[in-house]
């Protein structure tokens, strides 16, 4: 008994040497969003370790958190509780990534909490048990003659293997194997004995850039990381990166926040990509996650890809980045010939099953000569499905659901079938006898038609010729050389042996007409990202897009000129006052919290506050967009995140969402 009291007492005497640690504790609530002080027990201190995972007893419950840092004294003048356990001695949150958790949690308005969740993967004990083995010896500086090709390449190679801290924003050329350049890259900042990040929007480009790092770093010189992998094999692979087995990185998301040490690069593929904004509080885009942490640490930043978004250009005027760009001559050389045409009645072929298959006649003979030439030919619509939108025959109405008012489409019948009848893609109710709302016609016309109908007229309009989907659940990772059509949705296009022949960009207007701010960027960036799949003009490529040819985005895609449209983009945001011109917030929830989140908020100076206007959803829920000049996006942060932490701490059920310059506004 005197001995259990013994221990005790010692669970109860603070350590010799730092005995206050510094704790985050896992309570995702604004007006907590601070580091609380614990004493470290003399029992804990050796596993008590800066990084550590940790429970704590917090509001009168056990819960996790992360010891910050171990410090002599605390400025809180009451008692201090102790630390309940360590979970685990394994520091795995390095003091560079909680610095930069805090700086994205300032930046998005949001809780160092929800930043942790998306940096540091949950604990796996098995795993941490492990051996993780030792880290290879640094590779020799590989040739990288792709860079050649580019007047500022090697210049940007020979400043990461200086250590000198360049941002760049790499256009690549159509037909470009990224992959290899970026493993050239990474394997430069690899001979240094540094490390690098390469962040990309999905799991075929890490397969993809995988590869191409494995082949001159080795199989242990690189890691993968996504979500895919299963939570014990990613934690495996991120417990090896935390303790310095792999320099280098590759991974969607959350490799953005990868342990790298001393980081020497830092790349994002194709950032306009949507993917690369989370979808999780405080959605952070992942550009501006590796320009905070570039900024921070010093590392090179790479932001790369066939198009320019807006946001990259603002990099490029600031002088704060310089364009890795191949000169017009050699564009010309690489680029496929691409021709716009309407998508008017007159321009369909005379052939009947190239009518039926809606292709104007200059896309009927540019599939028609790739194919006859043994190129396969791709085809990109912008929807996957039958037919997934339907409107009246007669005055071009929406057709909606007697029911719920959601959208009608047609499905697909099984193999040899008929489509099935028309049916709501909401509650799924079919709809045999339509009735148009406005003029009471029954005829119901296609809106949109999507890449099985559209496989389904093609393979009537060439007979004998192979036609193969990709989207949704199906994606094709590579097709071989030989004809047949590949039916595509945007970003899941399959690559090709030798570059497709042709590709054929339907129905441009669904992309082009978005009720969205980036919509002509989007439609842009898909476009390019099919057209660069495509053979060289010298070599017979074609590309043909279903658009009007006097649109900024054809002009842009039929020159190859990406960032004469992202400057375009750019002065017409400043001229509006949208992003990235601009810092803005959307604050999303009811009326009433709305209403009392903006009544209670300290806005910067030059705040301007648009709505709020309703949303359309079954919620009523409204929308005020808050704007401020770019100078005061960090103030406008700070108020909207005080504002939030007042509504928590009155506990209000109704709470409003804050989005910092959000990808979709409109």
């Amino acid at each position: 008994m005197a001995s259990r009291r013994t221990a005790r007492r010692g669970e109860r005497t603070p350590a010799a040497t730092l005995p206050v640690a510094r704790v985050c504790v896992d309570v995702p609530l604004a007006h907590l969003d601070r580091a609380f002080d614990y004493h470290v027990p003399e029992h804990l201190d050796a596993e008590a370790v800066p990084g550590c995972r940790v429970r704590v007893r917090f509001g009168g419950q056990l819960v996790d958190g992360f010891l910050l840092e171990r410090v002599a004294t605390s400025e809180h003048p009451g008692r201090l509780a102790f630390l309940d356990r360590v979970i685990s001695a394994e520091p795995v949150l390095a003091a560079e990534i909680a610095a930069l958790a805090r700086a994205v949690a300032d930046r998005y308005a949001g809780t160092l909490t929800d930043v942790l969740r998306l940096a540091v993967p949950p604990r796996h004990a098995r795993v941490e048990a492990e051996p993780s083995g030792e880290a290879a010896e640094p590779p020799r500086r590989p040739a990288a003659d792709g860079w050649r090709r580019y007047p500022r390449g090697p210049a940007f190679l020979d400043a990461l293997h200086e250590r000198r801290p360049a941002h760049a924003v790499w256009q690549a050329l159509p037909g470009e194997d990224w992959p290899a350049r970026l493993a050239e890259a990474a394997a430069v900042v690899a001979a240094t004995g540094r490390g690098a990040v390469l962040v990309v929007p999905d799991h075929r480009d890490v397969a993809r850039l995988h590869a191409a790092c494995a082949a001159l770093l080795g199989g242990h010189g690189v890691v993968a990381l996504s979500a895919d992998l299963g939570p014990a094999e990613r934690y495996r692979r991120w417990l090896a990166v935390r303790r310095g087995v792999v320099r280098v990185v590759v991974g969607t998301r959350a490799a953005a926040f990868a342990p790298v040490a001393d980081p020497g690069l830092l790349v994002v593929w194709d950032d306009g990509d949507d993917l690369h904004a989370d979808p999780h509080a405080p959605y952070p885009h992942m550009r501006d996650v590796l320009m905070l942490r570039a900024h921070s640490s010093g590392a090179a930043l790479l932001l790369a890809g066939f198009a320019r978004t807006a946001e990259a250009q603002l990099l490029l005027d600031s002088g704060w980045a310089h364009g890795v760009v191949a000169d017009r001559d050699t564009v010309r050389a690489a680029a496929p010939r691409v021709t716009a045409i309407g998508e008017h009645e007159s321009q369909l072929a005379r052939d009947p099953a190239a009518r039926a298959a809606r292709l104007p006649s200059v896309a009927f003979d540019a599939a028609r000569s790739a194919l006859s030439a043994g190129a396969p030919v791709l085809v990109q619509v912008p929807r996957r499905g039958y037919v997934p939108l339907l409107a009246c025959a007669n005055c071009r109405a929406p057709a909606r659901c007697r029911r719920c008012a959601g959208p009608l489409g047609l499905a697909a019948g099984a193999d040899g079938e008929a489509p099935r009848p028309p049916a709501c893609r909401w509650c799924g109710a079919t709809e045999a006898a339509f009735r148009c709302a406005a003029c009471g016609s029954r005829r119901l016309r296609a809106v949109v038609v999507g890449s099985r109908r559209t496989a389904e007229e093609l393979g009537r309009a060439f007979p004998g010729v192979a036609v193969r989907t990709s989207g949704g659940g199906e994606v094709l990772a590579a097709v071989p050389a030989r004809p047949q059509l590949v039916v595509a949705t945007p970003g899941a296009e399959p690559l090709a042996e030798g570059g497709y022949g042709a590709a054929l960009l339907l129905d441009g207007w669904a992309l082009l007409g978005r009720a969205d701010l980036r919509a002509a960027e989007e439609t842009l960036r898909r476009w390019m990202t099919a057209a660069a799949l495509v053979r060289p003009a010298g070599e017979g490529g074609r590309v043909v897009v279903a658009a009007d040819s006097s649109l900024a985005a054809v002009q842009a895609l039929i020159r190859w000129d990406p960032a004469w449209h992202a400057g375009q983009e750019l002065a017409a945001r400043a001229e509006l006052g949208f992003p990235p011109a601009v810092r803005m917030a959307a604050v999303d929830g009811s009326p009433a919290a709305v209403a009392d989140l903006l009544d209670g908020v300290n806005l910067p100076g030059s705040a301007e506050v648009l709505g709020p206007v309703p949303l359309e959803r079954a919620d009523g829920a409204e929308r005020a967009l808050v704007r401020v000049r770019r100078a005061e996006g960090r103030a406008l942060a700070a108020a909207l995140r005080a504002a939030v932490a007042v509504r928590t701490a009155r506990k209000d059920p109704d709470l409003a969402r804050v989005r910092l310059d959000p990808v979709e506004l409109l």
